[in-house]
């Protein structure tokens, strides 16, 4: 059953900078194969159920046996009869953005500018 999921992977009392860390999860996510994209704090990640699951394994033990103390944030959404929805949850958003904001507002150096 296709699956999106969002996960955030991080160790746990490993410093302050942990960038080193999750980018050795992130590698693992995008080696799988499977869509996926990477925000500031979660990665998003959509397929069959057992298969996004054994990446998020994967992803996550890549830090445990190294014996880091690891955290794992995960939100699914399973919605059967769908699949693409990675993009096609963000394509209905923007539609729906632009039937409810004609207007872009774009940053321009300090100051803001509205684009009709």
């Amino acid at each position: 059953m296709n699956t999106l999921i969002a996960v955030a992977i991080s160790p746990v009392g490993s410093g302050d900078e942990l960038s080193r860390y999750v980018a050795e999860v992130v590698r693992v996510i995008r080696e799988s194969g499977l869509p996926n994209r990477t925000y500031s704090m979660f990665t998003e990640i959509e397929g069959e159920w057992d298969d996004v699951m054994a990446v998020v394994k994967r992803a996550t033990f890549v830090l445990a046996e190294k014996g880091i103390r690891t955290e794992v944030v995960l939100k699914a959404d399973i919605r059967p009869g769908f699949v693409g929805t990675l993009d096609s949850k963000l394509e209905r958003l923007a539609e729906a953005l632009d039937e409810e904001f004609p207007r872009q507002v774009k940053a321009k150096s300090k100051r803001l500018e509205v684009i009709r």
